[in-house]
C-alpha cells in the first residue's frame, strides 16, 4: 500500500490500524532544537479522542502518545522523531457480521477489490482512527510555527448555520461547547441536532471553517505546488471530506472582477480579502481563510440493502461506536493538516532565504 506519507521537508508517515495494537508515525525532516512541549501535544490529542462527549462515539481511548526517538532532553536532534499511540478499547467483535459484507459508502468495497483482502475491525487502516497520527505530526509543526495563529472552528451541521463572519466570533469560544462552535446559541442548536439524528439511528455532516493568521508573505510555489493546491490535498485527504473551497470560493463565481478584485493599500495588504490570502499560489500576508465540508458518517444504526463478497444482495444493520457526526472531532485533524502544509512551506522558504 502506498501513500502512507505526507510533506516534503517535514514529513509524516504514518502506521497502524484501528482494532491493531497501535497507531502511530514517524516525523522526518523536523529542525534540531526545538524545546517541545509534550502538554500542547497531548492537548491537541485530547481534542480528538473518542469519548469526550455524549455527542461523539463512546469508544474509551486514553490517546497518549509515546515517544520512540528524535527527542533528547526535551528537545529534538533531528533525526527522525518516531510515536505510537496504543488502542486499548478496541471491540473487534461489533464487526464480526461485515466480515464478508460491505458497508454502503466505507472503503471496504474498494480496498477488498484493490488488494484482495481487508481488515474489516472498524476499517482498518480505512479508519479516522490513523488521523491520531497527523494530530501528533500538527502539534508539533505549530510549534515550529510559533507566531502564526491557526484556527479552526464548526461553521455548519447539517442545515445549521454560524452566519456570522470569522471576524466577528471569539476562538476563546470556541473550545467552550462540545460541538466547537464559538458561538454557543448557535452552539446549542447544533448539539440538539445531533442529538436527535442519533437517537432516529442516523448521522449527519457538516462543515469546519479554518483561520490561518500571521502567515508571512512568500509561501507557497507557483504552476503546481501552490499553497491553496497543497491545503486542499491535505484537507481532501482527511476521512470523510467531500469538499475544500477557500477565499471567495463558489460564492465568488457570482461576482463581476470589479467586486472581486482585493485593491493594494500603499504597504501591500488588501482593503478586501476575497483571496483569502493567497494569490498566485503564494501567500501575500493576509489571513487564510477556508472551509471543508464533512460529509454524514457512513455508518447508520438502520437496515440498509447492501452486497456481500460473493455478491449477493443482502440487509446489514450497523452496530458499533459511531460518531453521529464527525465535525466536532474533525476541528483538531484540520487543524493539524494545516500546520504541517505551513511547515512544510516554511521550512523550504528557510532554504530559500536564510533571513526569513
Amino acid at each position: 500500500m502506498a501513500g502512507n506519507s505526507f510533506g516534503k521537508l517535514f514529513k509524516l508517515t504514518t502506521f497502524g490500524e484501528s482494532h491493531g495494537v497501535a497507531i502511530g508515525g514517524i516525523i522526518d525532516g523536523c529542525p534540531a532544537g526545538l524545546t517541545l512541549d509534550f502538554d500542547a501535544i497531548q492537548n491537541e490529542l485530547n481534542r480528538r479522542k473518542p469519548g469526550q462527549s455524549d455527542i461523539v462515539t463512546q469508544r474509551k481511548e486514553p490517546d497518549t502518545v509515546e515517544f520512540l526517538s528524535g527527542i533528547f532532553e526535551g528537545k529534538t536532534t533531528g533525526t527522525p522523531i518516531g510515536f505510537t499511540i496504543h488502542n486499548t478499547n478496541q471491540k473487534s467483535k461489533d464487526y464480526s457480521h461485515i466480515k464478508d459484507t460491505y458497508r454502503p459508502s466505507h472503503a471496504d468495497y474498494t480496498y477488498d477489490q484493490k488488494y484482495g483482502t481487508r481488515d474489516y475491525r472498524g476499517g482498518g487502516r480505512s479508519s479516522a482512527r490513523e488521523t491520531a497520527s497527523r494530530v501528533v505530526a500538527g502539534a508539533i509543526a505549530k510549534q515550529i510555527l510559533k507566531d502564526i495563529k491557526i484556527n479552526a472552528y464548526t461553521s455548519s451541521v447539517g442545515d445549521i448555520y454560524l452566519e456570522k463572519p470569522y471576524q466577528d466570533l471569539d476562538f476563546s469560544k470556541t473550545e467552550s461547547n462540545t460541538v466547537r462552535c464559538p458561538d454557543n446559541a448557535v452552539a446549542e442548536q447544533m448539539i440538539t441536532k445531533i442529538k436527535a439524528i442519533r437517537k432516529e439511528g442516523d448521522t449527519i455532516g457538516g462543515t469546519v471553517t479554518c483561520v490561518l493568521q500571521n502567515v508571512p508573505v512568500g509561501l507557497g510555489e507557483p504552476v503546481f505546488d501552490k499553497l491553496h493546491a497543497e491545503l486542499g490535498k491535505a484537507m481532501l485527504s482527511i476521512n470523510a471530506v467531500k469538499g475544500f473551497e477557500y477565499g471567495s470560493g463558489f460564492c465568488g463565481t457570482k461576482m463581476k472582477g470589479s467586486e472581486h478584485n482585493d485593491l493594494f493599500n500603499a504597504d501591500g495588504s488588501t482593503k478586501s480579502n476575497l483571496s483569502g490570502g493567497i494569490q498566485g499560489g503564494i501567500s501575500n500576508g493576509m489571513d487564510i481563510y477556508f472551509r471543508v465540508a464533512f460529509k454524514p458518517v457512513a455508518t447508520i444504526m438502520q437496515n440498509q440493502d447492501t452486497i456481500n463478497s460473493e455478491g449477493e444482495m443482502v440487509e446489514m444493520h450497523g452496530k458499533g461506536r459511531h460518531d453521529p457526526c464527525v465535525v466536532p472531532r474533525a476541528i483538531p485533524i484540520v487543524e493539524a493538516m494545516a500546520a504541517l502544509v505551513l511547515a512544510d512551506y516554511a521550512l523550504l522558504r528557510r532554504q530559500e532565504s536564510r533571513d526569513w
